[in-house]
């Protein structure tokens, strides 16, 4: 994998606070990595880092393999973000607002804004003023801001905050186009789990400002060896009595329409054969669907840092 973007042993401290605490990661281009976390995680600071918004307490940040702490020009040069909201002029349309951005940046033709307009689907609207249009048109049009420099890497923070499901799809859609066809390395924000289980290559997982995890998110959803059946068996409270002689160390539980139990898929066969032995009815074996808010909530359970207040 071609690395873009890398986090070493970065710290924050505000006045004597420890914000974010020793994380590290990379971000490769092609990919969607998700920076999962409940509000107040320390997605934005650390954001705000890689960008340059903030200073590092220690640790470093290199994109692009430039230091963002030593050689910031040549580093942020690789970065189109959006930070929070994008902040456009409302009584300018849309393409004057592109114009006067592509102004910041070197050799941007009027083809090259064409391109980037088209690409996220508002060549339509283009030349209406920004204050009509909607805040997914917005975010759209802060997107196309994003690349008009042509970024290795595009930043998005909570890019879906206040879309209705119609816009969260377009975003998601956009920001799975760009990684494909652009080679982009995006790295979104967001607390929303099951946008992230739908848009992200990879998920690191912060929680009180340290990174509990990072894993591909098919391997984070459905990588463990356990899997969890739900059993319509009768009678319910023998079959649970029969697990816990016969697997004493697993997790089971009562159903409405059973027990529920978590065991590797190799072991079902065997677990049948003992309900049928003992008299007991299986009707039904279904494998319950896991999601991504179940591994976060286990993750942030079993290896989350105590709170700080």
């Amino acid at each position: 994998m071609d690395t873009i973007v890398e986090l070493k042993n970065v710290t924050k401290v505000i006045k004597g606070r420890t914000i974010i605490d020793n994380i590290s990661f990379q971000v490769n281009k092609g990919e969607v990595f998700g920076f999962l976390g409940p509000n107040g995680a320390g997605k934005t600071t650390t954001i705000r880092m890689i960008v340059g918004l903030i200073g590092i307490t220690s640790g470093d940040i290199t994109v692009g393999g430039s230091s963002i702490k030593s050689n910031f020009e040549d580093a942020v040069r690789h970065i189109g973000a959006i930070v929070e909201n994008p902040e456009m002029y409302k009584f300018l349309t849309g393409y004057q607002n592109l114009v006067h951005y592509a102004r910041m940046s070197k050799g941007i033709s009027k083809e090259k804004i064409a391109e980037t307009v088209e690409l996220v689907g508002l060549t339509e609207r283009i030349n209406d003023k920004v204050k009509t249009y909607s805040l997914g048109m917005r975010q759209r049009l802060g997107l196309a801001q994003c690349l008009l420099h042509d970024p290795q890497v595009l930043i998005l923070d909570e890019p879906t905050n206040g879309l209705d499901p119609a816009g969260i799809r377009e975003i998601r859609d956009y920001v799975r186009l760009l990684a494909r066809e652009k080679n982009l390395a995006v790295i979104v924000s967001s607390h929303l789990l099951s946008e992230m289980e739908m848009m992200c290559d990879r998920i690191g997982i912060i929680q009180n400002g340290r990174l509990i995890d990072v894993q591909l998110v098919h391997e984070l959803v459905h990588g463990e060896s356990k899997m969890t059946y739900e059993m319509e068996v009768v009678p319910s409270d023998k079959a649970l009595a029969l697990l816990g002689t016969h697997y004493p160390n697993v997790r089971a539980h009562r159903s409405r329409n059973g027990i529920t139990v978590e065991l590797p898929k190799e072991e079902i066969p065997n677990l049948v054969k003992i309900f049928v032995k003992e008299d007991i009815q299986v009707f039904a074996i279904k494998e319950v669907a896991r999601t991504l808010e179940d591994r976060f909530l286990e993750l942030t359970t079993e290896k989350g840092a105590p709170s700080r207040g």
